[in-house]
């Protein structure tokens, strides 16, 4: 579908550059809001470090083209020829997303928004196929919710010693 109408791919090419850095933005106000907010976003924050973890350790079992080197699809935006699988992007915004969404519906549900359009951007421009994005969303929103119940298990232990 890629290139077949001007305004969408400007459009796709802006939310898969920009759309980051709201997410950025987000994550720094929510530091200096309140304890609450500062606790959401440093669970965030721990999550999107998970992920990155999680996304070097598949990359170096798993080696899966970009739809660009095995079809004939046009890329809107220059990319590496490095493994498709999984999507950074998706990963990281799916991870902010997902565990601000945890403690927080509305904004969390607006950045889950974002955060599914960045995947299909990411596969408009090019870059990934429907199954990297789709992956790449299962692992971070699995990992939000296993960080998020893990550091909710532990904060209760630590109030129950003292």
């Amino acid at each position: 579908m890629a290139g077949r109408n001007f305004l969408i791919d400007m459009l796709m090419i802006f939310i898969s550059n920009k759309v980051r850095f709201i997410f950025i933005f987000v994550l720094i106000f929510m530091l200096f809001r309140n304890y609450s907010h500062k606790k959401v976003a440093l669970s965030a924050i721990t999550t999107a470090a998970f992920t990155l973890f999680i996304n070097s350790v598949i990359r170096l079992v798993y080696f899966k083209p970009r739809p660009f080197v095995k079809h004939r699809v046009g890329i809107l935006i220059p990319s590496k020829v490095d493994s498709s699988f999984p999507s950074k992007h998706t990963l990281l915004v799916f991870a902010v997303a997902t565990s601000i969404f945890l403690r927080e519906r509305v904004l969390g549900s607006i950045m889950l928004g974002l955060s599914v359009l960045t995947g299909l951007s990411r596969i408009w421009v090019g870059h990934h196929f429907p199954s990297d994005i789709i992956g790449s969303a299962f692992i971070s929103i699995f990992t939000s919710i296993g960080i998020g119940k893990f550091s909710n298990w532990f904060t209760s232990n630590l109030k129950s010693k003292n």
